[in-house]
Order: C-alpha cells, then structure tokens, then sequence
C-alpha cells in the first residue's frame, strides 16, 4: 500500500483543523490502494488550535503534528514538514481553511500514476475578492514570464510531488524557500488539474498585503534578475533622455536666454526631486538582493521545532 504524505500548515486555525483533517479522511476512505499521513505544522497559535490536533493525533496516528517555537510563516513550516514526510509521494500543502479542495487529490494520484512526477493544481477561477484575484493573475504571468524557470500560470503550492521530487529539494538551502518555484526549478515530467479555487469559509485569512506583497517580492528575487535589469534600462534611458534635455535647454537658453525669469529653476526643482526617487527606488531594488543575501548567508535554521507528535509511531497503527 502506497502512502501519500498531506502537509498543512496552520496559525490560528482551530476552526478549520479537525473539518480539514475529516475532509482527508473521506477522500482516502474511497482510495483502497493508498494510505496517508496528515502532517500539520502549527506556526505557534494562540488559540485552540493546538490542543484540537492533540485530540486529532490522540485518535489517529496517521495525524502527526510538528509543533514549531514560533511563527515562522507557512512556506518555511511546510518545507520542514516536506522534507520531514515518509510518504511515497506528497500535497505540498493542503490550506487548513480548504480553499484548496481536497477532492482534488485522486486526481493527483491518477495523473502520478501515468508518469508525472509533479502534478500541479490550477486555479482557474477564484471565489472571493475580484480585484485580488485580478492582480494575483498578472503576478504570476509576470513571474512566468521573467523566471529563469517556467513557473505555470495560477499555480500556487498546492501541488502533488513524488518522493524523487521530495529528495530533490532536499539539496536546496534556502532560509526563504519559494516552494512553487524550487519545484519547477527541479524539472521532472509535469501536467496541471484545473479547479475553483473557493473563498474561506470559517475564520479570517492570516494573509495580510504585506505578506502578499512580501511573498511576491520573494518570488521575483529568488527566480528572476528582472529588477535589476529594470533598473538597468531605466538608468540607461534616463541618461540618454538627460543629455537630450541638457542639449535642448543649452539651445533655448542661448537664443531666448533675455526672455527668462529665473531661467532653469524650475528645471532644476524638477529634477532633483525625479532623480532623487528615482535613486531611492534603485536603491530598494538593490537593498531586496542584498537583504536576501544576508539572511541567506547567515544561515540561521529553517525551523526552531518545540514538539512533534506521533512521529515516533509506525504508519496505520
């Protein structure tokens, strides 16, 4: 019997937990070849969470729970709990709060079954705010097209890998991993399975926009050099537009320089505030490589763990 690894992680999520747990449990229950192991990584919540997956992991020892010191955020917790998984292949992450439907998962298996070591599920079409979803849709066309790896479309890290894929991202060190990216960037056969990715329906998401904004950031920096070839061209243009205007403001000041009052100030004003913001937006650019650098380098522990639970206890007993 095959066991196929769920990973979830959570923060705050005791209304969700034991629905998603169940939610699992009926899926494999229609599933005679194939066994699972749920692991929940738990970000440090404040609330009942814990203690409702002491209960879950009481009554099933397929439930194993890595209990982490602090909030080390979701991708970092599911990466740790990934390479921490005993299972012929695995969900590299199951939200708590379902919005990726698990009911997708035999379809995963069948598609891994034909030979696809990566089966990636896509959304193709979001409940819940429409203008998110709109931006969240460029993004990852813009992160497609500027990676140095193909990174599909409406593709997030819920996504269904086999234990060749696990072990591939084990040579990965990274103290940030962009998991859907570090995926693609190990190549293996790939296909998508198309889905709704639906709105939360208990609790309040913990995805702030500066996560957001902070999780793309990561994206583009750990799989592109677009920003800085942005900044690049802009520096270029910016020059070459210069001398045209220092050209140009040389030529009118020669031939109606008794016509101007306080000739070139306004000029002057204009520029210095342009180029100052446009320094300080090279300047961010460059101070996200090298903030990035310097985690990296100091090369602190992906995760600092308090506890796991039923790890220590075989599959199915």
């Amino acid at each position: 019997m095959k066991i196929i690894s769920i990973i979830t992680p959570c923060f705050n999520e005791e209304q969700n937990v034991v629905e998603c747990h169940e939610a699992v449990k009926r899926v494999f229950e229609g599933l005679e070849d194939y066994d699972f192991e749920h692991i929940f990584a738990d970000n440090a919540s404040t609330d009942n969470t814990l203690e409702r997956l002491r209960e879950l992991a009481d009554r099933d020892k397929r439930i194993k729970v890595i209990v982490n010191s602090r909030n080390f955020g979701p991708l970092r917790s599911c990466f740790n709990a990934l390479l921490s998984c005993g299972g012929d292949a695995a969900v590299v992450m199951l939200a708590a709060d379902l919005q990726d439907p698990p009911e997708l998962i035999p379809e995963f298996i069948k598609k891994w079954e034909s030979g696809y070591e990566i089966v990636y599920g896509i959304r193709k079409k979001r409940e819940g705010n429409a203008m998110l979803s709109l931006v969240k849709k460029f993004y990852y066309r813009l992160a497609n097209q500027t990676s140095l790896v193909n990174l599909p479309p409406d593709t997030g890290e819920f996504q269904f890998i086999d234990r060749m894929v696990i072990e591939a991202l084990r040579e990965y060190d990274d103290y940030y991993p962009y998991l859907r990216g570090m995926i693609a960037s190990c190549g293996f056969k790939s296909t998508g399975v198309e889905y709704t990715w639906q709105a939360r329906k208990k609790g309040r998401s913990k995805s702030n926009l500066y996560h957001l904004v902070d999780l793309a950031l990561n994206g583009l920096i750990s799989f592109s050099n677009l920003p800085l070839r942005i900044c690049i061209l802009i520096g270029f243009l910016l020059a070459a537009g210069s001398i045209i205007y220092a050209l140009s403001q040389l030529i009118i000041n020669i031939i109606f320089f008794h016509q101007l009052v306080n000739p070139g100030m306004a000029s002057l004003l204009v520029g210095i505030f342009f180029f100052t913001g446009v320094q300080l937006f090279f300047l961010g650019v460059i101070g996200e490589y090298i903030s990035a650098i310097h985690f990296q380098v100091k090369r602190r522990p992906l995760i600092i763990e308090r506890e796991r639970i039923n790890f220590n206890i075989p599959d199915g007993t």
